[in-house]
């Protein structure tokens, strides 16, 4: 069992985005930015393309709106999307408020927040989801 699949189950709490009866968006804890979300799929599969063809154009949809609350929750150009997929071996999308390229790079340090940031993040992108 991945470690999503224990935040899916409750197992470790999180600070849930959206959920349905396919998908969980949660904060990320080492976030690049302010809001950086995690989407991932409630079945535990390890590479992104591996996804049934139906989950894919799913997690998108799920996304979206998602992706719309952050971009008004934060000073951002937009909500940038990246899959990488190394850190969990449970296929994940991130998103991530950004205004340049650099801001989804992946190997610089991540920010330090704490849970009372992570709350605040939270509340921040929930008062935009519709």
């Amino acid at each position: 069992m991945t470690i999503f699949s224990k935040i899916i189950a409750g197992e470790i709490p999180s600070y849930r985005i959206a959920e349905n009866d396919r998908f969980y968006a949660f904060l990320d804890i080492f976030p690049l930015r302010e809001g950086h979300t995690l989407v991932v799929p409630k079945i535990e599969i390890d590479k992104f393309f591996d996804l049934p063809d139906e989950y894919l154009g799913e997690m998108l949809m799920f996304a979206k709106p998602v992706a719309r609350a952050i971009e008004q929750a934060f000073a951002c150009n937009r909500c940038g999307l990246s899959v990488i997929g190394l850190e969990v071996p449970h296929a994940h999308l991130h998103l991530v408020p950004i205004d340049h390229i650099d801001d989804l790079n992946f190997s610089r340090g991540k920010i330090k927040v704490t849970p009372e940031q992570l709350s605040a993040a939270r509340e921040k992108i929930l008062r935009h989801l519709a």
